[in-house]
Parts: C-alpha cells; sequence; structure tokens
C-alpha cells in the first residue's frame, strides 16, 4: 500500500517502545510523515535479479517519515550507518542491506516503498537500503531504511511496518475450511488463507483437479471486476531463506497459473510473489507448526 501525497500527521509517528532515535537529527528538514492503521508494504528482501526484486508482503500499522540534512562530507553509508545501529541495538535482523548497484539501480528503487519527490529524492547511482525484521508477542515487525543524496543534502526515509492491534472483541479465529465463504473474509480481513492447495514437499506443482478455494477466489474476481490480488506464497522454516523464497514463490505462480489457464481470470489481476518463512502464523518447532506456514495467501491489492 502506497501514500502518493504527503499527509502531514502531527503527533508522533513512533508507538510507545519503537526507537525513537530513528527521526530527523538536529538541523535536518522533515519533509513527510505518514500514517495508516492497516496496510501492506511490499518489503524487498533481495536484489533486483533480472527479471523482479524478491519481497515479503508485510502487512501492519504503517508509518513513513522522511527528511533531509547536510551532507558535511558524508557519504551515503555514513548516514546509513548510525541509523542501521540503532534497530539492531534495538533487536532488528538485517534482511537486506546493500548499495545501488548491487542492489540493482532503477528497476530496484521502483520496487520500493519510496516516497516520491519532493519528500525524497533518490539518486539512482548513490544509495543505500536496508530491510530488517524483529519478532515481537504481537508478530513480526518490519523496517526499511532508504538514503541517498543530492549535492548538498542527504535524504532519509524510514518506513515501520508493525503488527496491528487485534480488537479487545474479536472472537478467537478458528482455521479456515475449503467451504468458508472465501469471500466473506477478503471483504472482512482484506486477505485470505487458501487452505485446501495440496503441494509435495519441496514441489511447486498444485495436485488435484478442481480445488475450491481457487474456484471461489475466480468468482470473488468476476464479482468484483475492479479488484485486482497478489499471491503470496509461505514456506516453514527448513532450508536456508533464498531457496525457500524462490520455492515460496514457485507455489504462488502455480496457484496464479491455475487462476488464468484454467478458470479464465484475466492475468493483469492477478499477481504472485514469495515470502518463504519471513511470515510464519504458527511455530516451525513442531510439524503442526511448519504445516500451518506452508500456505499461499489472497491478498487484495487494489480497487478501483
Amino acid at each position: 500500500m502506497r501514500f502518493h501525497g504527503l499527509a502531514v500527521v502531527l503527533a508522533a509517528l513512533l508507538a510507545p517502545g519503537a526507537v525513537a532515535a530513528l527521526a530527523p537529527p538536529e538541523g535536518a528538514t522533515a519533509t513527510a510523515e505518514e500514517q495508516v492503521a492497516l496496510g501492506t508494504v511490499a518489503v524487498p528482501v533481495g536484489g533486483y535479479d533480472g527479471t523482479h526484486v524478491p519481497v515479503i508482503v508485510a502487512e501492519g500499522a504503517i508509518s513513513r517519515r522522511a527528511w533531509h540534512e547536510s551532507l558535511d562530507g558524508r557519504t551515503t553509508m555514513q548516514i546509513l550507518a548510525p541509523l542501521r545501529d540503532r534497530l539492531l541495538a534495538d533487536g532488528f535482523l538485517p534482511i537486506l542491506d546493500c548499495a545501488a548497484e548491487t542492489c540493482g539501480g532503477f528497476d530496484f528503487r521502483f520496487a520500493t516503498d519510496t516516497l516520491p519527490a519532493p519528500a525524497m529524492h533518490v539518486d539512482l547511482g548513490d544509495f543505500r537500503f536496508l530491510s530488517a525484521r524483529r519478532l515481537t508477542r504481537a508478530g513480526p515487525e518490519y523496517a526499511t531504511l532508504m538514503v541517498s543524496r543530492s549535492s548538498t543534502r542527504g535524504f532519509v526515509q524510514v518506513t515501520r511496518i508493525r503488527p496491528a492491534a487485534a480488537p479487545e472483541t474479536a472472537p478467537r479465529a478458528e482455521a479456515p475450511q475449503a467451504g468458508d465463504d472465501l469471500a466473506a473474509r477478503l471483504d472482512r480481513d482484506g486477505r485470505a488463507v487458501l487452505p485446501d492447495l495440496d503441494f509435495d514437499t519441496g514441489a511447486a506443482t498444485l495436485n488435484g483437479g478442481d480445488i475450491a478455494s481457487l474456484q471461489a477466489l475466480a468468482q470473488y474476481l468476476a464479482d468484483n471486476p475492479g479488484l485486482t490480488l497478489m499471491l503470496v506464497g509461505h514456506t516453514d522454516a527448513v532450508g536456508a531463506l533464498e531457496g525457500n523464497i524462490a520455492l515460496s514463490r514457485r507455489r504462488a505462480e502455480a496457484v496464479r497459473a491455475h487462476l488464468v489457464e484454467r478458470l479464465g481470470v484475466p492475468a493483469a489481476r492477478v499477481t504472485a510473489a514469495g515470502a518463504g518463512f519471513l511470515a510464519p502464523v504458527a511455530s516451525n518447532r513442531s510439524e503442526e507448526g511448519r504445516m500451518q506456514n506452508r500456505r499461499v495467501e489472497a491478498i487484495v491489492t487494489a480497487l478501483e
């Protein structure tokens, strides 16, 4: 979810307990402060590989803060370093830490959740990017830093995605079944796990013929012609991150292919991404938990 306006929020963006140091330093000029109670951000977890930038779709309460400050002879890496150190001190672990060329230049920059000018200026030949994650009791929390420069100023954007607080009166969620009303879950939550998908271990080929959840998903798209979806694959924590991200993306792409090729969904209305094991819904210490984490979710991304 992207905000293209520069909605200035007078209240502080950082929730209690957040890293208060990730704020404009003395003498800096704040250019944007935004927050949204619930949304999604595509967080890069790898550089541009010639076809796409691998991302995890993080959902929660989003805050964006941008500013520019005097360079004072510093490089973009020197601007980034103290901000990165503060995140690490607060319990975050880096996912991706790259410079312009290794990130992927133009293709990478425009795959990131970066505010438009004048809030942010990004020199495609000189920028640094960091994505990081920490686990909290409420779920995973993500942070990204984009740092670039002009001839005299350093530009910084800090984006945070925190687990959204659940309503106090919310009933305990039950595991979705294939026969559940998928449309109601998408309308209510903006997302839904597709519970009846069957993949062989380590494989990305869908087993079986008719799949109830995908038929329901195709019907939902037909009933909502202005809507688009992203299919996000997830894995358990067995194996390396890069391999799991690739596998989860292939599984999401297999679901997309089924929708497009067998059920007639227009290709432009569904995209696919892989999150690997970066967004667990259960502990990976048990087989039951690992089974819950191996899933594909449909996420509403746009509605005209």
